[in-house]
């Protein structure tokens, strides 16, 4: 059985893109590829701890195991060496990415204080979407009395579409709420 989101991508998404964009070949059909969260916890003074609660976590929300992200370069002013765990990121596919995007849709999302949507001007140019999520605690598999520091990630929708007007489209119709762009423009 499929996850509620996929069936949503079936049922609704593919005929309202085809609708629209007046696709010949069912291929030509933007779809989701993955969905990536990276988390980063830069200079922390305990960066051990640090690590261990990032990857755990980014392993609650998401049901997969968190990678480390190691130091590329050493910077001095940082005290920072080549090698040292400066972050984490977990990548999702397939069932796991269904899931995880329904419940960040459905359930996480609405429960953004002030949430009015996302940013609609977070695409990149060939498809793909980009949200920063300030405070973890959203998600309801967090529970609030064992956290013992906020943690932020920034979550990229990898997409097939060629373009940002058809990844907005997409995932307009997929459920994300995006902000009006003069109600953007306000704030």
């Amino acid at each position: 059985m499929d996850p509620a989101l996929k069936t949503v991508y079936k049922e609704k998404v593919v005929p309202g893109l085809t609708e629209k964009f007046g696709y010949g070949n069912v291929q030509q059909i933007p779809g989701l590829e993955k969905v990536v969260l990276n988390s980063g916890f830069g200079k922390e003074d305990d960066r051990k701890s640090a690590s261990e609660n990032v990857i755990a976590d980014l392993g609650k929300i998401t049901g997969q195991c968190a990678v480390p992200t190691k130091a590329m370069k050493a910077i001095s002013n940082f005290k920072l060496r080549v090698g040292d765990v400066i972050g984490a990121r977990v990548t999702l596919r397939g069932r796991q990415m269904w899931e995880f995007l329904d419940r960040f849709i459905n359930v996480a999302s609405p429960t953004i204080r002030d949430f009015r949507g996302l940013s609609f001007k977070s695409f990149d140019g060939n498809g793909n979407y980009t949200v920063g999520i300030s405070d973890h605690t959203i998600f309801p598999e967090i529970e609030l009395d064992k956290v013992t520091r906020t943690i932020g990630f920034d979550m990229t929708i990898v997409t097939t579409a060629k373009n940002d007007e058809e990844a907005r489209e997409l995932l307009t119709l997929l459920g994300i709420t995006f902000r009006k762009p003069n109600a953007a423009a306000k704030s």
